[in-house]
């Protein structure tokens, strides 16, 4: 039996599901428990040709110009579990499970095409079209965890999503499909999900399965179907229905709640896993507003408070929420890798385990801990709501410390 893929959840709400116009997208990221995640921006950037690129296990060609990037990553890779670009482009990744073997060889992971979509991308379909183009010349492959024991490596599903529409890419192997979404809510997890509905595909995809005699040509082609161990496609996303629920009312708020939900199973706690990280992201169909990204930075959403972050020029970096750097002599990057594992916890992940750990001890000084930490996202949330609804101009300056601010305010709470 192949290794169960980490049970992460990504979402996304159109209108008229979503309130005020604003495409509504999240994802908790889960992952092995005591892996750190980090939150990064790397600035627009012109390249020289020829210039090439240094990602987790391969180096690649470099894009002559890549996009203003926030991402939230395991800080021992180079890629993403999810993040968005200066134009309004988010994405999110699954690895997930098919019948093809995932290869264990060094190439591109699902984490790297993430990072690379939202540097190459300025449109969802330029960030797809990167993705698949990226795959087919590299491969994918290589291990998802920082471990030295064994390899866990598994194929990728992307969320990808900007302004005015989003696509599903699965993936296995250099093969893949996608799917156009316009409206209404969708949730991918760490299982296919397409089926019939197909708007892009690899040109040799059906040639592909039916030599390999997964699939007859006769009948519907249906991705999920053909690509699936079993009946593994077949559950459906918990988070979704709450999210429909809303009948209309997707917010950022409504959208934090789904992800904080340990009932349904969104919110991972297990004993492998956890939700590691999460991010909700409001893009707004009027360009003239500014999309707005909330990050946690810390494990357990139900535990962490999500942190606004808007694209401006001169955005202030947070080092805060910075891993430390190993250079060359991180265990990541020498052959044979991960033989130990250095402490990756930035200053706010150090904070905020002890906060966790207030929190399941002392029960009065925890629940009065986490009041005061709400009632700061609160203020966040409604700010943000509030440059969201006004007419004028967003002028930088006013936002261009903002995630910096947040992050500070909350580490002053724990001290």
């Amino acid at each position: 039996r192949m290794a169960a893929a980490p049970p992460s959840y990504c979402f996304v709400a159109f209108p008229p599901c979503s309130k005020d116009g604003l495409v509504v997208f999240g994802k908790n990221s889960a992952r092995p428990r005591d892996e750190v995640q980090e939150v990064v921006y790397f600035p627009a950037a012109d390249h020289d040709p020829g210039s090439k690129v240094e990602c987790t296990y391969i180096e690649i060609e470099q894009a002559p110009k890549t996009y203003a990037v926030v991402l939230s990553r395991p800080s021992w890779l180079w890629g993403a579990e999810m993040g968005a670009n200066e134009h309004g482009v988010c994405v999110a990744n699954e690895a997930i499970v098919t019948r093809e073997p995932a290869s264990e060889s060094e190439a591109l992971l699902g984490m790297d095409l993430v990072r690379l979509g939202l540097e190459r991308g300025a449109t969802a379909k330029e960030a797809l079209d990167v993705i698949v183009a990226l795959l087919e010349e590299h491969g994918q492959g290589g291990n998802y965890y920082e471990d030295g024991n064994s390899c866990h490596s598994f194929q990728s599903a992307f969320l990808i999503v900007d302004r005015n529409e989003a696509w599903i890419l699965e993936t296995s192997g250099k093969y893949w499909a996608a799917e156009k979404i316009t409206e209404g809510v969708k949730c991918i997890c760490n299982q296919l999900s397409l089926t019939t509905k197909i708007d892009a595909e690899h040109p040799e995809l059906r040639d592909y399965v039916r030599s390999q005699g997964w699939w007859n040509g006769d009948s519907d082609f249906n991705f999920s179907e053909v690509f699936s161990v079993g009946d593994d496609h077949l559950a459906c996303c918990s988070g979704r229905e709450s999210l429909e629920k809303q009948g209309g009312e997707v917010s950022a708020q409504a959208m934090i709640n789904v992800l904080r939900d340990k009932d349904s199973g969104v919110c991972v706690d297990s004993d492998s896993f956890l939700t590691t990280a999460s991010i909700v992201s409001v893009l707004p169909q009027d360009s003239s507003f500014p999309c707005v990204h909330y990050f946690t930075g810390t494990p357990d959403p139900s535990r962490s408070i999500f942190k606004p972050f808007i694209f401006v020029d001169d955005v202030k970096l947070v080092p805060k929420v910075q891993s430390p750097s190993f250079g060359n002599d991180d265990p990541a990057k020498k052959i044979p890798r991960f033989q130990e594992k250095p402490d990756r916890r930035h200053e706010l992940y150090k904070a905020h385990e002890w906060a966790r750990s207030l929190l399941e001890n002392d029960q009065d000084k925890g629940q009065k801990l986490m009041r005061i930490m709400l009632d700061l996202e609160k203020q966040g949330l409604e700010a943000m709501e509030g440059i969201l609804t006004r007419t004028e101009v967003l002028d930088p300056a006013e936002v261009v410390d903002l995630f910096y601010d947040c992050v500070d305010t909350e580490l002053k709470f724990f001290k």
